[in-house]
């Protein structure tokens, strides 16, 4: 009898190459199909990303809306995808308002919240954090001519984990000089260069064939990853050092969990979408 595969057995960068290989296989898939399945495949990293900050929040002995906060943020992400795909007139997109306001109706009837308030700001931070980054996702890739361009969520994610990835291995390598050691110990300077160096290789090559956006502004996307990016993980790690764990999860062997793994492009996000838009 076979055995069944199991993940476990491999050491930690074994786990991490698995993942890696595996996760990117889907997502690039997913992104090149059709903007369908993009819808689908971020909705899904969204929802997972935003119950794992839910979840995080509540061992620090938060409360908030874990069920509601999530789909309200599934809710913006579904809104700004129809709008920009012209399904639906811009005019909806006040309906978040009304929504989001729903919150404190809710917590106006749990009678054994002692501070709901408290439990509301989570609520919308877990919206604002982790749902709103990538509801900007949808106006980046609709930025050129409002047609779905797989070419540039493609090219960011490349880039990003060009980035990360040249971090990881000249860190390991190269690694003295500490970063930011009361939040990150581990972070190096030598490892944010080597991070630096890959993404704007990656960037340069993605220039040549993703001819949707002009060489310059791959290069500005790769600058704006690699500080975003940068501090994105380190706010992230901020984040699980106030609750004094080390990762956001465990279902992504080698990483960790979903924030663990897209909180560079939390950060980032906003500027590449704001940047594409006005530039």
């Amino acid at each position: 009898m076979k055995s069944r595969f199991n993940i476990n057995k491999y050491s930690n960068l074994g786990q991490r190459a698995i993942t890696s290989v595996v996760g990117a296989g889907v997502i690039l898939t997913a992104l090149v199909y059709s903007d369908w399945t993009y819808f689908l495949i971020f909705a899904l990293i969204l929802g997972a990303s935003q119950m794992e900050f839910y979840k995080l929040s509540g061992l620090d002995g938060m409360l908030p809306l874990k069920s509601f906060g999530t789909m309200l943020g599934l809710l913006i992400f579904a809104l700004t995808f129809m709008v920009e795909k012209e399904r639906l007139p811009h005019e909806y997109l006040y309906l978040i308002f009304p929504l989001v306001s729903l919150t404190f109706f809710i917590k106006l009837y749990k009678k054994t919240d002692k501070k709901p308030f408290t439990g509301v700001a989570y609520t919308y931070l877990g919206i604002f954090y982790v749902a709103v980054p990538f509801s900007l996702l949808n106006l980046a890739v609709f930025s050129v001519d409002a047609v779905y361009h797989y070419e540039i969520l493609v090219g960011c994610i490349l880039i990003l984990w060009a980035s990360d990835t040249g971090a990881y291995f000249a860190g390991t390598r190269f690694g003295k000089t500490k970063l930011f050691e009361r939040v990150s110990p581990k972070k190096s300077w030598e490892g944010f260069i080597g991070g630096a160096f890959s993404a704007l290789i990656v960037a340069f090559v993605i220039s040549n064939y993703f001819l949707v956006l002009e060489d310059w502004k791959w290069l500005v996307i790769a600058g704006i990853i690699i500080i975003a990016g940068t501090y994105g993980d380190l706010i992230e790690s901020l984040f699980k050092r106030s609750i004094e764990i080390k990762d956001s999860g465990s279902v992504l062997p080698g990483h960790g969990g979903f924030m663990d793994r897209f909180d560079g492009l939390l950060l980032s996000a906003p500027f590449i979408t704001a940047f594409l838009k006005i530039c």
